[in-house]
């Protein structure tokens, strides 16, 4: 077991939903959390900045290292790593949690659309671990973990929103080849998804309100990334995680507590059969 108290643990898209959840549970065991996001100053639709954040992850018993960042400048993205990692001295864990979502079909997803996706999914994703690599490479036990979906090439998860899905399984690839490409630096890289939908501002804004109802809390992928990042880099790498899965693994048993309506049927995450 690894514990995370005095590492470093960058979170992409961290201001709110899931990646906040994570900087807060990982705060908790007084772990230094580098919190990033377009969101410096409040807004108007949309709960939490990079500051309020910061404050929470104090609060939690962390340090705490906010950075403004758009994770489509790659300027911008190295430019963090190397500020994490003089703030804290390195980098340990490096949480790929940024997406962005449109569930539109072919003929109106614009480019535009299609251009935020794939560079805030996979390029971002790509570009962000090359830029934490080296000093994860320093690190005792470094993990890279993103938030993506198994790769399943059955064509019903391609054909309702091509551009999401090539995006998101760009993401997944990144597992896949740096695992491969990185194991004998002993750096573990995985990719964790949710076994049903997450009750946040994208379920919120994508998906009917019946869902948001039959979905969990954030909370369940904050426990299931701790639980992760605990486990030996150089034996757990290359792994696509479901949140439920990892957390019956660690002998939790009760599943209520994550729902947001307990007692309702939970709908199944995309990408899962």
């Amino acid at each position: 077991m690894d514990e995370l108290s005095g590492k470093t643990v960058f979170i992409t898209g961290s201001t709110r939903g899931i990646g906040r959840e994570i900087a807060l549970r990982c705060a908790l065991e007084g772990a230094n959390i580098v919190i990033t996001g377009k969101t410096a100053e409040p807004h108007a639709k949309l709960s939490g900045t990079i500051h309020t954040v910061a404050d929470e992850v104090r609060q939690a018993g962390g340090q705490a290292l906010a950075i403004q960042l758009d994770v489509r400048d790659e300027q911008a993205i190295a430019a963090a790593a190397v500020q994490a990692a003089q703030q804290f001295g390195g980098i340990d864990v490096l949480v790929n949690n940024a997406s962005a979502i449109s569930l539109t079909g072919t003929m109106v997803t614009s480019a535009k659309k299609l251009d935020l996706m794939w560079d805030v999914n996979m390029r971002a994703t790509f570009l962000m671990s090359q830029a934490c690599i080296p000093f994860l490479k320093q690190a005792k036990n470094p993990h890279i973990l993103t938030m993506s979906p198994p790769l399943n090439m059955n064509e019903k998860w391609f054909a309702p929103h091509l551009a999401y899905t090539m995006s998101k399984f760009g993401m997944s690839m990144c597992t896949l080849g740096l695992a491969r490409e990185f194991a004998n630096d002993g750096i573990a890289v995985n990719s964790l998804w949710p076994s049903t939908t997450i009750a946040t501002a994208a379920v919120e804004f994508n998906f009917p309100a019946e869902i948001l109802n039959a979905s969990r809390k954030p909370a369940i992928m904050a426990d299931a990334v701790y639980a992760i990042l605990q486990r030996d880099s150089r034996s757990c790498t290359g792994n696509f995680f479901i949140d439920e899965a990892v957390l019956r693994a660690e002998g939790v048993t009760d599943f209520e507590q994550y729902a947001v309506s307990p007692g309702t049927k939970l709908y199944k995450d995309l990408f899962l059969e």
